[in-house]
């Protein structure tokens, strides 16, 4: 009978199960499996189907590049889309020649008087803000949209250049299956409770304070 070779203590660590690579992927498994148990309670008890409503807020970058990545989503599906932007530069920026151009479809309005702080103008800018939000009604009261976007919203009610109390009132009354959503820092603690959705960018570290340049096709 062949006995079998004997090995070497390096050789005969190498045949040992690796037990805490074990211990990670056990303790890996059951997380995963107690995460999964609690998503999906959360699918069965999600009953109610209707369009909901959110609020991209905060003072870091990427809110409303999150609102037009919502569009693309919708416009994937061959939905109906509604942008409505209150506060943008009188440069046209790359969303808004990507839809104009590629998507015509989509109805794009914008407010088109540059920044506030560019304007100086509190008449000017109020009346402004009236006309775009006359189109920003119409979206609301319109059921054929799946999607409205009004970007930049909050700052009408911070500046107080539009009544808040008409504005969440469009948004609570809109059509059922309609989902909006609001853009801007702020807005004010009755919009935050009206809506469904909450998310808070927070600007932790941002290029523009390292004093480089905005970039086309990144920030505009």
């Amino acid at each position: 009978m062949a006995l079998l070779p004997e090995l070497l203590p390096d050789e005969l660590e190498m045949t040992k199960p690796d037990k805490q690579a074990n211990e990670q992927t056990a303790k890996h498994n059951k997380a995963m499996k107690k995460h999964k148990e609690k998503i999906d309670g959360c699918i069965v008890r999600a009953e109610e189907k209707r369009g909901v409503s959110i609020l991209l807020t905060g003072n870091g970058k990427g809110k409303s590049s999150s609102a037009f990545g919502m569009a693309m989503r919708s416009l994937g599906y061959g939905f109906k889309v509604g942008i409505v932007q209150f506060i943008k530069g009188k440069q046209q920026s790359g969303e808004e020649i990507f839809i104009r151009e590629k998507h015509p479809e989509v109805y794009f309005w914008q407010m088109g008087t540059g920044f506030t702080w560019d304007t100086q103008d509190r008449n000017g800018d109020i009346a402004a803000a009236k006309t775009t939000w006359a189109h920003a009604q119409e979206l609301l009261q319109d059921a054929s949209y799946h999607l409205v976007i009004l970007d930049e919203l909050t700052y009408m009610l911070n500046y107080e250049y539009l009544d808040e109390e008409m504005v969440l009132s469009a948004l609570r009354n809109r059509p059922e299956e309609q989902s909006v959503v609001v853009t801007g820092r702020g807005g004010g603690e009755a919009l935050r409770d009206l809506v469904d959705t909450v998310s808070e960018v927070q600007d932790i570290k941002h290029a523009f304070k390292s004093e480089v340049k905005a970039r086309r096709g990144i920030d505009f």
